[in-house]
């Protein structure tokens, strides 16, 4: 095994603020939003409520794309879309090349290839060290009478009140009277109505990489570059990266949730509040130079003093320094809570409202 770390990241949140699947539904679909917004909530309800058998956070990619491609949207589109409406984090391109330049750097991501194409072009940064979902939309065409289906069933998602999921629930009887009976008409649609039509073939092809997959993506890295699992870093902030977060804090690695939601927070061991993510280079050095303990460190004495121990430009220190002060705190049952109120709070203030409160 290699005496180098491993960093792997999620690609929005950390690397860029995007939701890329939510922007395509705004941009191709009628109140692309409202839509992409429920459908996102119920894919919440399905894989931390309902834990359907081979269902995984992060498929309402797969949910929506016979509706995307019914309004006629290709490869091109989304690579396209992606490039010009691209949004990097404050000091992500800088966190990339430091990392790049010290350990094996890899990006894991629920988001279309396209999208994470246009991102690595932008960056710089190889495609070969990038894991993402695979969809060729030219592939698969929507018959007349289909489309008009979809179109239908759009608007009818498009009206629905939006799933209300609260924190305590522990399963669909948590739920209150009308968001059980919107859930009950989004497995119609999704589970009995569209999977006995030709368009829905797109959607069972497709595999989004979320949930368990992100989780097989890290060994895979990791057997790559022959790095042991307590070597690992992982930085996620959303649903998609529970497994991820998991698998890697039972084998010794370090977790970090950055501006994470409450399902990151619930995971990771570390979370991260920050308006630029050239504070994760300041935690990775740490941790290359003294493992979990050199960032625990890190945490506690964090001062001009101490990045400056830590060898990083004065350039990456002065634009660390220049902006609001980080929050770095291991998460425990005790700040849980408070950790997870700033953190959201945090999210919808550097990546938007809307996106913010995406799972």
């Amino acid at each position: 095994m290699s005496d180098s770390p491993l960093y792997a990241t999620d690609c929005e949140g950390p690397v860029s603020k995007n939701d890329n699947a939510y922007e395509l539904c705004e941009r191709f679909l009628p109140e692309g939003f409202a839509f992409f917004e429920r459908v996102s909530r119920y894919d919440d309800y399905l894989a931390d409520l309902v834990h359907k058998p081979g269902y995984r956070p992060g498929n309402t990619l797969r949910l929506i794309l016979p509706f995307l491609r019914a309004y006629g949207v290709s490869d091109g589109d989304v690579e396209e879309f992606s490039r010009d409406t691209l949004l990097l984090m404050p000091g992500a391109r800088e966190t990339l090349e430091f990392f790049s330049a010290r350990m094996p750097t890899y990006i894991i991501s629920t988001s279309y290839r396209p999208y994470i194409r246009a991102l690595c072009r932008t960056l710089g940064f190889p495609e070969s060290r990038t894991y993402s979902t695979e969809v060729a939309f030219g592939r698969y065409e929507v018959p007349k009478g289909e489309k008009a289906l979809l179109e239908g069933l759009l608007k009818e998602v498009v009206r629905m009140p939006l799933l209300q999921l609260p924190p305590e629930a522990k399963g669909p009887e948590g739920l209150d009277p009308i968001s059980r009976e919107v859930a009950s008409r989004l497995d119609e649609i999704f589970w009995e109505e569209l999977p006995r039509k030709s368009c829905w073939r797109m959607a069972e092809e497709v595999r989004p990489v979320g949930g368990e997959e992100k989780a097989e993506a890290l060994k895979a890295a990791l057997e790559r570059e022959g790095v042991s699992p307590e070597g690992a870093i992982y930085v996620g902030d959303s649903i998609t990266d529970v497994e991820a977060f998991r698998w890697l804090r039972s084998e010794g690695g370090l977790t970090i949730s950055f501006n994470g939601n409450r399902y990151a927070l619930r995971e990771a061991e570390v979370a991260c509040i920050s308006s630029n993510a050239i504070t994760l280079a300041a935690v990775g050095e740490a941790f290359r130079r003294g493992g979990k303990e050199g960032v625990w460190e890190l945490m506690e004495h964090w001062s001009p003093n101490a990045l400056a121990d830590l060898e990083l430009s004065s350039e990456l220190v002065e634009a660390l320094l220049s902006g609001p002060p980080p929050k770095l705190a291991r998460i425990s049952e005790e700040n849980r809570e408070s950790l997870t109120a700033e953190s959201e709070r945090a999210r919808k203030e550097i990546r938007g409202e809307v996106v913010g409160r995406l799972g």
